[in-house]
């Protein structure tokens, strides 16, 4: 079975945004490189794509569960996507990533089936 999923979303024939699916287990997706374009931000695009993905991973590809991270300095997309349905876990070891001179954690957050 193929591992990476690159997704674009298109409104009126535009892209508007764009996302990763990628097996990290058996029946276990995860989501990445979610991106809304810049001039369509705020407007619900993330998390409709977020929502739409979703369903194709639990309904065509039989996912059991969805994970995602996201940065905590990063709270725009924090929100969309638990607005998209994901809950916060508590990954072990909690992860970090060293970026501009700043330690910033990785939050995870899941959706099962």
């Amino acid at each position: 079975a193929d591992n990476f999923y690159p997704v674009t979303a298109v409104s009126g024939g535009q892209p508007v945004g764009h996302l990763i699916l990628r097996y990290t287990g058996e029946d276990v997706l995860r989501f990445g490189f979610v991106i809304v374009d810049d001039t369509k931000r705020g407007a619900g695009y993330g998390k409709q794509m977020l929502t739409l993905a979703l369903r194709y991973a639990f309904e065509i590809l039989k996912a059991k569960k969805v994970t995602i991270g996201v940065l905590e300095n990063n709270p725009s997309a924090y929100y969309c996507y638990k607005a998209a349905g994901f809950r916060d876990v508590t990954a072990e070891p909690e992860e970090y990533y060293h970026l501009m001179g700043k330690k910033l954690k990785c939050l995870e957050l899941e959706v099962t089936a």
